[in-house]
């Protein structure tokens, strides 16, 4: 079975670059189980969504678009959207995405065999055994990326190390928004090319993509990566821009100058270019939903920053994990509910709006805490949340919620 995979950036855990091949993936006892089987797992299956990644609303000109940090991987859970992230998506005209993976020039740039002589250069004595036994452990047959550009081999495999996690290129959130904007008809623009995002992982040179595929692999072998991913996976689903925008502390990957230049390379050099097609898009007429790699979110270089800087007006919509901890959308009642509620008058059946102990979404009077873009006047989604999680707590954790209230969502 051939299983197209997204391929995140190996430093960046998957927040940058997007990238897609095409692989067989070996079937063996000891191998990950491909992202289709991992939802027959206990509590993987499809479930309502939860809002979760960082998201601003961002208008000018009596117009409204949106910038949403997303992440390259995600869990099968994670594949619908929340109330709030869906309300903005629904609202806006165009996805823009870094890379729209299957449009058929990307997809055809990306399939370019690379140089042989390159490859000869660049792969050969122990880094060739490093990879090959990489992609032994992660289940990938001899052979099947071999004719890839050498950075993109590794990030491949970096793709695939938190599988073990529960963490897949297949589901990552970007590709989710994808299938959600392509059923409902609207467009996708991609903000660069498949050339941009390779020029920007080779640096330009032989000598730096060489360096770049030693630090891949050395990450790789040692294990590191796979926490790396794991913990911004947690930080990006909890919503907290506040350790997302201190990345760099906790990573344990932006140290050496090497891996400083790359980070300039991956972020702040490109930063201006997507605010550049945001801004087009919206100067155009259209309401834009801007979905890029969470880490272009944060710092003095970040989207919000950038997008201020240009006359737009920037509120933070989902940016607190004290506010992002309501419980689930409401399932629908099950038929058999609707008679019984007609027999009562009327009244709530157990279950529904007025059951004890429901969660906060199935409040008093049908409000959801996870829903609030579409309650009256048209209330944050965060501000209902951040009142019912710290309902009780200190005033500390009250105040904490307080940056994700100001964000709204319009009808």
């Amino acid at each position: 079975m051939r299983l197209v995979q997204r391929m995140p950036r190996q430093l960046l855990a998957g927040t940058c670059c997007v990238f897609t091949f095409a692989a067989p993936l070996a079937a063996h006892a000891a191998c990950p189980p491909s992202a289709i089987a991992s939802l027959e797992k206990p509590g993987t299956a499809l479930r309502n969504g939860v809002d979760r990644g960082v998201l601003w609303r961002i208008e000018r000109g009596g117009r409204t678009s949106w910038l949403y940090g997303t992440l390259h991987v995600g869990r099968g859970d994670w594949v619908r959207p929340g109330p709030t992230v869906q309300k903005a998506l629904t609202q806006s005209d165009t996805l823009a995405l870094e890379l729209d993976s299957r449009d058929d020039a990307t997809a055809q740039a990306l399939a370019r065999p690379a140089d042989p002589e390159l490859l000869a250069r660049l792969l050969s004595g122990e880094r060739a055994r490093r990879l090959e036994r990489q992609a032994s452990e992660a289940c990938v047959p001899p052979g099947s990326l071999s004719r890839m550009q050498p950075i993109l081999q590794v990030t491949a495999l970096s793709g695939l190390v938190a599988r073990a996690d529960g963490l897949y290129p297949e589901f990552g959130v970007d590709e989710s928004l994808a299938v959600s904007a392509r059923n409902s008809n609207k467009p996708i623009v991609a903000l660069e090319s498949a050339a941009e995002q390779l020029k920007v992982l080779t640096g330009g040179s032989e000598a730096e993509e060489a360096e770049q595929v030693d630090a891949a692999l050395d990450e790789l072998e040692s294990g590191k990566l796979r926490g790396q991913i794991k913990e911004l996976a947690d930080v990006w689903a909890r919503s907290d821009a506040a350790r997302l925008a201190r990345y760099a502390d906790w990573c344990d990957c932006v140290k050496t100058p090497a891996e400083q230049r790359l980070m300039k390379r991956l972020l702040d050099d490109r930063n201006p270019n997507l605010a550049d097609g945001i801004e087009r898009l919206h100067a155009s007429g259209k309401g834009v939903f801007a979905a890029v790699g969470a880490l272009h979110m944060i710092g003095p270089q970040g989207l919000p920053t950038l997008m201020a800087a240009r006359g737009f007006t920037v509120t933070p919509v989902l940016v607190d994990a004290q506010a992002q901890t309501a419980a689930p959308i409401a399932p629908m009642p099950a038929p058999s509910a609707a008679p019984r509620a007609t027999a009562r008058g009327g009244k709530a059946v157990k279950g529904q709006h007025g059951q004890k102990g429901a969660p906060a979404a199935a409040a008093k009077g049908g409000k959801s805490a996870k829903a609030a873009p579409a309650a009256k006047g048209g209330k944050a989604a965060a501000k209902a949340p951040a009142k019912a999680a710290t309902k009780g707590a200190p005033k500390a954790a009250s105040k904490a919620a307080a940056p994700a209230a100001k964000g709204k969502v319009r009808r």
